[in-house]
């Protein structure tokens, strides 16, 4: 039988690197190498990113770890989140573009500083108008619209916290964050389009108030096309309320923002749990906005004058920290598309990026992957020119980083490949683009003052840069991260904690925060990260993370996307069964399954050999992209599936299970 407390292995050969062009270096917002030793001053070098923001009072004291792991930033300074993201750029840029919106039926929208300051106000005011008050959790459920960004600043310039629910997400999955969160005021739309169809999505937030346990009393309703209602939206005398009405009583309001604490929450973001039940990552406000206004500022090297597009949804802390929070802060313009990334054609991301001139382009590896199944040709047919690329949700493979260096930044753009977390608020690792070298696979280096590290699973550190691969851990606190868990501190203790922390200790240097994550430290002093230790499996007594799997996967040309599952094995304990799809004009031979299987034994080892090579139609992915490998696993080892309601196409798992019984 396996050993099941093996080492996780990390078998991936070494890669190659790229340089920065000179061009880009001689333009960055940070060149300096010595802004490591800066932020190592710790936590006075923080200050340096809340410099970047606007205080009504100055903090007293950087960072109080008296009470860990409940730490305090930017103590005793106040401030507001959206007089930073607004009013202080009306000065220097008041007709500059803040937002420009891009809707899938082809209306477009630009919103100014100045017409985004005076769309906040409205809110505001309209928000007040139906009790909203200071520190009332405010739930959103929007998709990817204006009203989105323009309700989360109104509820910030108010001092009520939002918690933005993932417009794809259920009634349940609303339901059960409305609860969490106490909310009494809901905030959605009629409707919204995607791939051409105009979806009811208000239908939504009515099954859910129905399903609550909180007392909702107001539904705030933005309406996709004004005066226009989607046919098969109801409004419920008594508790629905069209904002267009609201708005309207308050053309002309002007909200004073209200002074915030610095550790005043601003929101709230739901993750999911291991129990099932979501938590409710808690944010601060001035230790938040400053890390995310920094990471901006020296990650993704946001300048005012820029273009900036990240292509992830506003539901998610992506969109949360890098659309809104971060590039609003530091004055920039920022793109926002409301659609399917293939609607109406497969070339329309890159139709958009040459229309709107884009300088900085922001997207996950899933979307990457996408992009290298259609072809080369779709980019090829549009004329633009980014400086900077990111990648940001999963690990990158090496294959996919390659095409996306080429085809798509046509190998004169830098890439940051990021690590991060919804309980991080920020970038914790990846370079600083005009100082390191780029990894292809790679996160790289940790950001100025982040302190990983990688642990055994007995609770002891391993040797920096020692290529072993384990926990990821970060051993020093920073301002992005997280409070608590919502309502539920003895959750955020026993989750984040307890593992590796000596939770008896006052002294918050005996307080290690657990990622969840398995990564290496190589020799060259660059983070790799492996995939979450609930993707690891055991096979004949190695530990293998599902994306190094997955990455040698990838190296065969003929494949455009691939997952990996463990399918249990009475003499190894797992084996890996493939789950493939393959580019366009490809046929699924038995050659390619032969190349994948070669693959596998090359990079990874013969040990690792796939049980089976599944060739499917699609994978099957939330609404925001990310594989769900624990319907893989379901499938490989006959389980039921369970609810798949969730799933982007929930008919998927049940095509995946009758091409593995055909095999």
């Amino acid at each position: 039988m396996a050993d099941q407390d093996a080492t996780i292995e990390a078998r991936l050969s070494d890669q190659d690197y790229f340089r920065p062009p000179s061009s880009f270096v001689g333009q960055a917002n940070v060149s300096d190498p010595a802004v490591y030793d800066r932020f190592d001053d710790f936590p006075d070098g923080f200050e340096e990113y809340a410099q970047l923001l606007d205080w009504e009072e100055h903090w007293d004291e950087v960072f109080d770890g008296s009470n860990p792991p409940f730490f305090e930033w930017f103590k005793g300074g106040t401030l507001n989140a959206s007089y930073n993201c607004v009013d202080r750029h009306l000065d220097e840029r008041p007709n500059q573009a803040a937002l420009i919106w891009e809707g899938e039926d082809g209306r477009k929208r630009t919103l100014t500083y100045q017409d985004l300051y005076r769309e906040v106000n409205k809110m505001a005011a309209s928000l007040r108008d139906v009790g909203v008050e200071q520190d009332d959790v405010v739930t959103l459920h929007l998709p990817m619209v204006p009203a989105l960004p323009i309700t989360m600043l109104a509820c910030a310039r108010i001092g009520a916290p939002h918690s933005v629910v993932f417009g794809g997400f259920s009634a349940s999955a609303l339901a059960q964050r409305v609860d969490d969160a106490d909310s009494d005021v809901v905030v959605t739309i009629d409707g919204y389009y995607r791939r051409g169809d105009f979806m009811h999505h208000k239908e939504k937030a009515d099954t859910a108030v129905e399903e609550t346990d909180t007392d909702v009393e107001t539904v705030l309703v933005w309406e996709r096309h004004v005066g226009d209602l989607h046919p098969d939206a109801e409004i419920e005398e008594g508790r629905d309320v069209l904002v267009t009405e609201l708005l309207a009583q308050n053309e002309r309001a002007r909200v004073e923002p209200v002074e915030r604490d610095a550790e005043d929450i601003l929101f709230l973001m739901y993750t999911s749990g291991t129990t099932g039940q979501p938590k409710g990552a808690q944010h601060r406000t001035g230790g938040y906005l400053s890390y995310v206004a920094g990471t901006s500022k020296y990650v993704l090297d946001i300048k005012p004058e820029d273009t900036y597009w990240c292509a992830a949804d506003i539901g998610w802390i992506t969109g949360h920290s890098y659309i809104v929070y971060g590039p609003l802060a530091l004055g920039t313009t920022s793109v926002m598309r409301e659609g399917a990334p293939d609607h109406p054609h497969k070339g329309v991301t890159w139709e958009i990026a040459e229309r709107h001139d884009v300088d900085i382009f922001h997207t996950s590896p899933t979307a990457v992957r996408m992009y290298m199944k259609w072809g080369e040709e779709y980019p090829a047919a549009y004329d633009f020119d980014f400086r900077h690329m990111t990648t940001v949700g999963e690990p990158i493979q090496p294959e996919a980083w390659l095409w996306y260096y080429k085809h798509i930044g046509g190998e004169d753009a830098v890439i940051v490949d990021t690590w991060w977390q919804t309980e991080t608020g920020g970038h914790l690792i990846t370079n600083l683009p005009a100082i390191q070298d780029m990894k292809p696979g790679s996160a790289g280096n940790p950001c100025p003052g982040i302190q990983p590290a990688i642990y055994d699973d007995n609770g002891d550190p391993l040797e920096p840069a020692s290529g072993r691969a384990g926990n990821l851990v970060i051993e020093r606190p920073w301002p992005g991260m997280l409070q608590t868990v919502y309502g539920d501190d003895q959750r955020f203790i026993n989750e984040y904690w307890r593992r590796f922390s000596d939770t008896d200790s006052t002294d918050w240097r005996d307080w290690i925060y657990e990622a969840g994550d398995g990564a290496v430290h190589e020799r060259d002093g660059y983070f790799r990260i492996l995939g979450r230790l609930d993707d690891v499996m055991n096979v004949a007594g190695h530990r293998l993370g599902t994306m190094e799997l997955e990455s040698a996967v990838a190296q065969v040309g003929e494949v455009a996307e691939a997952a990996v599952a463990a399918r249990q094995d009475a003499q190894k304990g797992h084996v890996p069964d493939v789950y493939v799809t393959v580019r366009e004009g490809v046929e699924a031979t038995e050659a390619v399954r032969q190349s994948i299987v070669d693959a596998v034994e090359k990079e990874i080892g013969a040990f690792a050999r796939p049980a089976n090579v599944i060739f499917v139609d699609d994978l099957p992915k939330t609404r925001s992209g990310k594989i769900m490998r624990r319907l893989l696993e379901n499938i490989s080892n006959g389980q039921d599936l369970g609810n798949t309601t969730t799933l982007r196409d929930p008919s998927v798992p049940e095509q995946i299970r009758n091409r593995m019984q055909e095999a």
